[in-house]
């Protein structure tokens, strides 16, 4: 399963910022709006309720009980101003209403008659505010009638007795004002709240992009140091700045690589000890078993005339001086591998012709079959392809099934030469080890002939070549070694010819 994309630690950082910003400046700013909204609403409502008691506090005493409509007109031009309109209601009269006029509704702060009449039509008034005002209370609401915000007064008129006790006279006065110069201070108090939030965001992304660069800079120099250390830079270090977090990590990190380059440097030596140990006594077996190769011949020759038990001793030792020397000369080889010292020496030879040496000088001409075109030439080392190509028949013959078969194919830069059988093939287990050192792929084998480094030195014989070795199962069966080489093999000096 593909891992989906993530946002990149800077990205993150910004993004973090960005929404801390937003949610703390629409926090702030919503507060302030709303405070402000009702602080400027409260103060209109109560400036219009107070003015309005004043002005109607002059009427004080009223003429008549139980006024006509001239006495609620002269009523309500009483209680109204110049940014208002009113109508007084006595039971079922009211005062007249001004009569509406044609054209466009009046501005902002100057109210004209075609709305206000219409506001002030008794339907608008809603029942609970007029129950409240008969009841002998001020009472007010704020409404949105015909889209214009506007702030509806209700007013008791009160009739005082001789003996100073006052008694709701029935009158009620209801105020319009409107609301539009209030809602207009309102919508730049929000544009200002819109306008500070985003100056907020942009200081903020940019807090955050210095923020990042200052958090991404050690983070990109331990990314760095880090892909360094597994190359292989064991001395890599970080410059160690401050005293935070990142400090403490970067401390880490170099008393880590520190100590990785003591164990790194210790296992070198360690293993550069126990090649060289094998090399030593490799190259001090050499004298000795040339002598054992000599007696062995000898055994070899008087076996046939030796009783029994004799001659099967004298056979066995024979063999295992055989596999002791294979063995011997496989550790040297490798030991040349380890060292660096392992060189080319290449030559131009006629793959058909070399192939056809290696299978007959071994005697197994007749057991493998080869697809081998004519005239194939490469500059490769003659004595290591062979090697790599002996390893290769003879694993085959002795592990797989026949028929054993070698093929070759060619292009202008490549070679490729497939060793075949047609066996059980390796286990899916026994694959990723094949080229390992003594490594065998069941311990019943732990006896059989062979070192177990023969196809380690089968590969590193091809990568000197700067080619390589690879193994898979046949889908029919068997196992198919892939011999992948250049047709012009690296000078022994290192460089293309």
């Amino acid at each position: 399963m593909t891992p989906r994309p993530s946002l990149g630690l800077r990205a993150r950082l910004l993004f973090a910022f960005a929404l801390l910003c937003v949610v703390t400046a629409a926090a702030v700013a919503g507060g302030s709006y709303v405070q402000a909204r009702n602080a400027i609403l409260e103060r209109t409502q109560d400036g219009a309720v107070q003015a309005m008691t004043s002005r109607l506090e002059a009427l004080y005493p009223l003429r008549s009980a139980a006024p006509g409509p001239d006495e609620l007109g002269e009523i309500a031009a009483a209680a109204a101003d110049q940014n208002s309109f009113a109508v007084a209601v006595y039971r079922e009269t009211h005062s007249p209403l001004p009569p509406a006029s044609p054209g466009p509704p009046p501005g902002p702060g100057s109210p004209g008659l075609d709305g206000k009449a219409r506001i002030l039509d008794l339907g608008a008034i809603s029942p609970g505010l007029r129950q409240v005002v008969a009841d002998g209370r001020t009472a007010w609401q704020r409404v949105v009638w015909q889209g214009e915000p506007s702030l509806i007064i209700g007013m008791p008129m009160l009739i005082i007795e001789q003996d100073r006790t006052t008694r709701v006279s029935g009158i009620e006065v209801y105020s319009v004002r409107s609301l539009l110069p209030e809602q207009h201070s309102v919508d730049e108090l929000a544009a200002r709240a819109w306008l500070i939030g985003g100056a907020a965001l942009a200081f903020a992304v940019v807090l955050a992009s210095l923020a990042a660069r200052g958090v991404l800079g050690p983070v990109r120099e331990l990314g760095r140091a880090a892909r360094l250390l597994g190359e292989g830079e064991m001395r890599t270090r970080i410059a160690v700045r401050g005293s935070d977090e990142l400090a403490d990590v970067a401390r880490t990190f170099n008393n880590t690589a520190a100590e990785l380059e003591r164990l790194v440097k210790q296992l070198r030596e360690m293993e550069a000890d126990a090649r060289r140990f094998v090399a030593d006594v490799s190259h001090e077996l050499r004298t000795p078993l040339a002598a054992l190769t000599a007696v062995a011949d000898v055994l070899d020759e008087e076996a046939a005339r030796l009783p029994e038990p004799a001659s099967r001793a004298a056979r066995l030792v024979s063999q295992e001086t055989l596999n002791l020397t294979a063995l011997v000369n496989d550790l040297i080889e490798i030991s040349r591998f380890d060292s660096g010292v392992a060189a080319l020496a290449p030559n131009e030879i006629d793959m058909a012709e070399l192939v056809g040496a290696t299978l007959r000088v071994r005697g197994w001409s007749e057991r493998v079959r080869t697809e081998v075109p004519p005239g194939v030439t490469a500059r490769l080392d003659p004595r290591r392809v062979d090697v790599i190509l002996a390893n290769l028949v003879g694993n085959a013959l002795r592990h797989g099934a026949p028929p054993v078969s070698v093929r070759l194919r060619a292009d202008p830069h490549r070679i490729t030469l497939e060793v075949r059988d047609h066996g059980p093939g390796l286990d899916e287990a026994v694959l990723p080890h094949v080229f390992d050192r003594f490594y065998k792929a069941s311990a019943a084998r732990a006896r059989s002939e062979g070192s177990g480094l023969g196809l380690a030195i089968a590969r590193e014989n091809a990568r000197l070549h700067r080619g390589d070795l690879t193994v898979t199962n046949a889908p029919d069966g068997g196992a198919v070694f892939t011999l992948c080489l250049p047709r012009r093999a690296p000078d022994p000096d290192g460089g293309p010819e």
